[in-house]
């Protein structure tokens, strides 16, 4: 197992592909075995390697929790396809490529920096084009049990209570009365809101506020949409 030479671009191709249908290296959440290939990398992929270079910006966001992060750290090896071996630091170079190792290393120290200078100019167009996106809002469609205390209570007034309530990231949508027994009839209301901004708990306390007209709300059910 393994992803050849990760500091090479070769080895960086075998980790997007491996990373195309996956959001980490092991299971579904991120662990210690993100944190052993993203230490063996040796900097962002160029933004052509799209998995990759997602992958590497998200563990990234994890630097100060690394050490926490769940599972145990194994070798290189240990990781990714089956059908490729792990030749990361190993300075394994084929014999018949002998002759284009230059021994002085001046040449290579000056593409390392061409190469790291268009890396960052790739990974500046990759979070800028990533800045342009909206954002997506987390919703959900929440149907709501609004129990009245007897048959006597004025629903009318009732819902006209429930749907006076606003607030940013709430949108009310159908209701209907439902018989509950002895002739008393609970409203069921559908509403529509912002995860990030608005709770079932936040709608409970206004709504039971009512006293006069509510005695209970439940959910009786939550989706995300």
């Amino acid at each position: 197992m393994g992803f050849g030479d990760l500091k090479s671009p070769t080895g960086l191709q075998v980790l997007n592909n491996y990373l195309a249908d996956k959001s980490y290296i092991e299971g579904y959440v991120p662990s210690q075995a993100d944190v052993a290939i993203f230490e063996a990398v040796s900097g962002p992929p160029p933004a052509n390697l799209y998995h990759a270079l997602h992958w590497y910006n998200h563990i990234k966001s994890y630097e100060k929790e690394k050490a926490s992060l769940p599972g145990v750290k194994k070798a290189l090896g240990k990781y990714g396809p089956a059908n490729v071996e792990d030749t990361t630091g190993s300075g394994a170079t084929d014999s018949k490529d002998d002759d284009d190792i230059d021994l002085f290393g001046s040449d290579e120290e000056e593409e390392s920096e061409e190469a790291n200078r268009l890396r960052e100019e790739r990974l500046a167009q990759y979070e800028s084009k990533k800045a342009k996106k909206p954002a997506l809002v987390a919703k959900s469609s929440v149907l709501l049990n609004v129990k009245p205390w007897d048959d006597e209570t004025d629903m009318a007034k009732l819902e006209e209570c429930v749907r006076s309530i606003q607030a940013d990231g709430l949108v009310w949508g159908s209701s209907k009365l439902v018989p509950v027994g002895y002739g008393i009839k609970k409203l069921q209301i559908r509403c529509i809101v912002e995860n990030d901004k608005v709770g079932t708990d936040m709608l409970e306390e206004p709504i039971t506020a009512f006293e006069d007209y509510v005695q209970s709300m439940d959910v009786a059910a939550s989706n995300k949409i």
